[in-house]
């Protein structure tokens, strides 16, 4: 009986020794996938289009409201405006810059909160015209 103890202690270690590093080198081949889905989980998912499209969609639009012919309908020129406002509200946002486009109405007002906000996110790198 004694001998059959030892028999099964001696297998159950012999398994082990056996499996161990088997699993250990399983785990350590899985550690950076977790780490990384661990990393991916703590940033936040980026909010809107990237900042380059942002960037890109306000040279064009920019550039509609500049070349419009003296005889475009100023309901067209006032939507494009407004595309534009929401453009630069956009690259305040995901650029962190202070605007106050939404609260100022259509005008002079306006217009230089437009300027500031230009010159503010061409100070912080965005080539906006």
């Amino acid at each position: 009986m004694a001998g059959a103890g030892g028999v099964l202690g001696n297998l159950i270690l012999f398994a082990v020794v056996c499996i161990a590093p088997t699993v250990l080198f399983w785990c350590a081949l899985r550690l950076p996938g977790v780490v990384r889905r661990l990393r991916e989980k703590r940033q936040p998912a980026p909010q809107g289009p990237p900042i380059e499209r942002v960037a890109a969609d306000l040279r064009r639009v920019h550039r509609l409201l500049v070349d419009y012919p003296s005889g475009t309908p100023a309901a067209r020129r006032y939507g494009t405006r407004q595309a534009y406002d929401e453009l630069l509200t956009q690259a305040c946002r995901q650029i962190g810059v202070p605007h106050r486009l939404a609260e100022l109405p259509e005008g002079m007002d306006r217009e230089i909160e437009r300027l500031r906000v230009e010159q503010s996110l061409r100070e912080r790198g965005l080539a906006v015209p």
